[in-house]
């Protein structure tokens, strides 16, 4: 297996729908045996559905003003903050802007990463919910 150095902008761009859309960058389709890594845009106004994950994530704020609800707990987000989440964890980011995207690093510490909505029940593996 071989190193990759990887330039976002010529990586496909993945529309998740409701004002998000996901450029999935370390992956098992790269290689990647115990991560996978991206950048989410989250458009004004719009937000992630509260949800939980099989394993540890951690977001690092890129761009934008934004909200996090990490177990109940509401936290304004600037850039450069950054979050660790451990798995099972209900969260969820908003962007609070009226009119500047809110742009996120995400890593998740396992290939087989899943996001279960809360309010639904439904489980989705990352990697296919970001067109692997």
């Amino acid at each position: 297996m071989n190193a990759v150095l990887l330039r976002p902008e010529t990586l496909a761009v993945r529309n998740r729908g409701g004002g998000i859309r996901t450029r999935p960058m370390v992956t098992a389709t790269l290689g990647s045996r115990q991560m996978l890594n991206g950048v989410t845009t989250i458009d004004p106004g719009c937000a992630v559905p509260l949800h939980i994950h099989n394993c540890e994530e951690s977001v690092l704020v890129l761009s934008g003003k934004g909200r996090a609800h990490i177990d109940g707990t509401e936290h304004d987000v600037r850039p450069r903050d950054l979050t660790w989440i451990p798995a099972g964890v209900p969260h969820f980011f908003r962007n609070v802007s009226e009119r500047d995207p809110l742009e996120i690093f995400w890593t998740y510490a396992s290939i087989d990463a899943t996001r279960t909505i809360v309010a639904t029940g439904i489980t989705t593996r990352i990697d296919e919910e970001h067109g692997e």
